[in-house]
């Protein structure tokens, strides 16, 4: 497990439907001047073609300042770009396939909600975990909720790098920060910020605490 040294501080999840007439390229790159140290691309409303095209141009945002680039569920978009690696759920590739396709080197995450979840993705290899919903989120309507001390217990728990997710924000994102995880992901409160770099820094001023 070569990826632990990454920063997984303040990881930012995309969704255009939240852009609110922004381009979503400037956005990203605004977010990672912001602090934002890691981005996942996630457009399930997407064709192939669409979604290759913005993983694309993203990756040349993230390239540019050397931030890891996650695909969300699609190992093919991450192979056909280059991305830095895959966020997978439970109703995904199962992490062994997902691995026999990327490689030993991509950096692979996978969603869990529970210590069982996180102890078996943990076990069959995965480089770090994003756990929740923890607060009430509406970019997934169909996530479990993972209470703040059920957060704690799985850290508590487990190895790898853990990224807490799930209606994160600036009024709680100390809270989540103080259970020891590693970083926290982070959707609307950037996504859908008039002015995505300084919510960016704001977020990444509180993790600092």
């Amino acid at each position: 497990m070569h990826n632990n040294k990454l920063d997984y501080s303040l990881y930012l999840v995309t969704d255009s439907g939240l852009l609110g007439g922004k381009d979503l390229a400037p956005t990203v790159e605004q977010a990672i001047q912001g602090g934002v140290t890691m981005v996942q691309i996630r457009e399930k409303h997407l064709s192939s073609r669409d979604f290759f095209q913005v993983a694309l141009a993203i990756k040349a945002v993230t390239d540019k300042y050397k931030v890891p680039l996650i695909v969300n569920d699609r190992a093919d978009i991450a192979l056909a770009v280059d991305a830095a690696g895959l966020h997978i759920g439970q109703d995904d590739l199962p992490l062994t396939e997902a691995r026999k396709l990327l490689g030993p080197d991509k950096i692979i995450g996978v969603s869990t909600a529970t210590l069982e979840e996180a102890l078996l993705a943990q076990s069959q290899g995965a480089d770090y975990l994003g756990v929740g919903a923890i607060f009430p989120t509406n970019t997934k309507d169909d996530a479990d909720s993972v209470s703040l001390a059920q957060l704690q217990v799985i850290k508590a728990g487990i190895k790898i790098p853990i990224v807490a997710i799930g209606g994160i924000n600036g009024s709680n994102i100390q809270s989540v920060i103080k259970t020891g995880v590693d970083g926290a992901a982070v959707v609307s409160a950037i996504i859908a910020a008039a002015d995505p770099g300084e919510a960016a820094s704001k977020l990444q001023q509180l993790i600092k605490g």
